[in-house]
């Protein structure tokens, strides 16, 4: 089989949601190599189908006990359900150190269950950089819903808005002071928010500050839900699949690709800088001119421009070391 015939037959495994190419091309997209480039942006016109959904909060919250329990919700709806949980990096190797997958193993055998992780590998909020083009992977893969867990996120961490279509976001009783040094980040931009471990003395409180700090937001016809959960008994889950399956119908899927806000124009800055580092590094820059060229005609949007950029600027620098 030739080399074209080849990546075609993945491509297709792809798309065919077949596990072993998806994870394959996963790990092309993580490792920056040209196939996993190329991979990402033949999946383009596949993407945009699946309801991402976004966890975050501070460590500890019990953010992987949350979504074990969500997965078998949702598993029980006939949604299959993709997760890229981002973990702290390994001191040693720079990869992930599984926590959160070790916590899911049991849902990672089920038919309509796919788990990765991903090492933040230092990237700031709360994600990798890989993380988009991950996502994108598994929903052209099929996946009905697409959670992405986040590294302990606090107030400068909401690299999630950019990529989720539902920002949930996780906090358990006792954050007190906490709570207020989240206010100007994740919370001000959740559409649903958890008071975890609801069964802890302190949840009520917890609770009544959050819904005080929602009247200060900005009016919506969005009615962002305050919903207390036991995930180790599965109280307020059903709730909690509810709201994302409400926020689905209001907000749509693939918002990361309709995004024009000051996000996008961020990501915008990033391609920018990509390109004056990639021609330092090489005279060749057709690529970087091609991706211009896509942004400027609308076929590609500002933020898979920059994944593209970064992506090749990682490849070109490996050639050229």
């Amino acid at each position: 089989m030739n080399s074209e015939a080849k990546f075609e037959d993945r491509l297709a495994g792809i798309l065919a949601g077949r596990r072993r190419d998806l994870a394959r091309a996963i790990s092309e997209v993580e490792n920056a190599t040209a196939t996993g480039q190329a991979l990402l942006r033949a999946i383009r016109p596949h993407v945009g189908g699946a309801h991402v959904v976004g966890i975050t909060g501070p460590g500890g919250a019990g953010k992987s006990t949350l979504i074990h329990a969500l997965l078998r919700e949702l598993d029980a709806r006939g949604q299959s359900v993709g997760v890229v949980a981002v973990d702290p990096s390994s001191p040693k190797s720079g990869g992930a150190l599984l926590g959160d997958r070790i916590r899911m193993v049991d849902h990672d055998v089920a038919d309509k269950v796919f788990i990765r992780s991903l090492a933040a590998r230092g990237h700031a909020g709360g994600l990798s950089r890989t993380a988009g083009g991950v996502v994108d992977l598994i929903d052209a893969a099929g996946s009905d819903v697409v959670i992405v867990e986040t590294v302990g996120a606090g107030q400068a961490e909401v690299a999630i808005c950019d990529l989720a279509d539902t920002k949930v976001a996780v906090c358990p009783p006792g954050l007190g002071d906490d709570v207020q040094a989240m206010k100007a980040g994740m919370l001000e931009m959740a559409d649903v928010l958890i008071v975890s471990k609801s069964d802890l003395p302190g949840a009520k409180g917890t609770a009544r500050v959050l819904t005080t700090m929602l009247a200060l937001r900005a009016e919506s016809a969005w009615t962002v839900p305050v919903i207390g959960t036991v995930a180790d008994n599965a109280e307020g889950v059903a709730a909690l699949a509810d709201a994302l399956s409400a926020h689905a119908r209001y907000a749509g899927r693939g918002t990361r690709y309709r995004n024009t806000t000051v996000q996008a124009r961020r990501h915008l800055a990033d391609v920018v800088a990509a390109e004056l580092r990639l021609r330092l590094l090489s005279a060749d820059s057709a690529e970087l001119d091609r991706l211009g060229e896509e942004l400027r005609a609308g076929r590609i949007n500002a933020a898979a421009a920059a994944d593209d950029a970064l992506r090749t600027l990682s490849v070109a620098a490996v050639a050229k070391s």
